[in-house]
């Protein structure tokens, strides 16, 4: 039988093998819960979860403040990695690392078209706010 985890790591090895130099890839729910890795050891996976998420939601708060609208792609570049972060379906965030060996356009395009394929059939809901307790009487 095959699971929603095999299902994801399938669609993100099919997409993101071409991907000269890459070296891992997470999918996050956008309040920073790793929900699958690719290429990556569970700990590290984690953590790029964690920290990724902030830098996504920094983007949304960004984009609503200025109406630009849906943030497609951004893109990290370090000395010796790029760091590719994408939204994918609803409430979840496909975080791509590669070495300096990556053409960007190539990672750029293969992480968005990997985003839109997991999207298509995998949405992680915002999680909702918890009720407020009533006033004090």
């Amino acid at each position: 039988m095959t699971t929603t985890n095999d299902m994801i790591y399938s669609v993100l090895d099919n997409n993101l093998s071409r991907i000269a130099g890459i070296e891992g890839a997470v999918l996050l729910s956008n309040d920073g819960i790793m929900l699958s890795a690719y290429l990556l050891d569970r700990a590290q996976a984690e953590r790029i979860a964690a920290a990724s998420s902030g830098v996504a939601a920094t983007m949304r708060a960004i984009s609503r403040d200025v109406d630009g609208g849906r943030v497609i792609r951004q893109l990290v570049e370090m000395d010796e990695r790029y760091l590719c972060l994408v939204g994918c379906g609803e409430g979840s965030t496909l975080v791509v690392v590669t070495n300096r060996k990556a053409r960007l356009g190539e990672l750029g395009g293969e992480a968005v078209r990997t985003a839109q394929a997991l999207g298509e059939w995998l949405g992680t809901p915002d999680r909702a706010q918890p009720p407020s307790s009533p006033p004090a009487p």
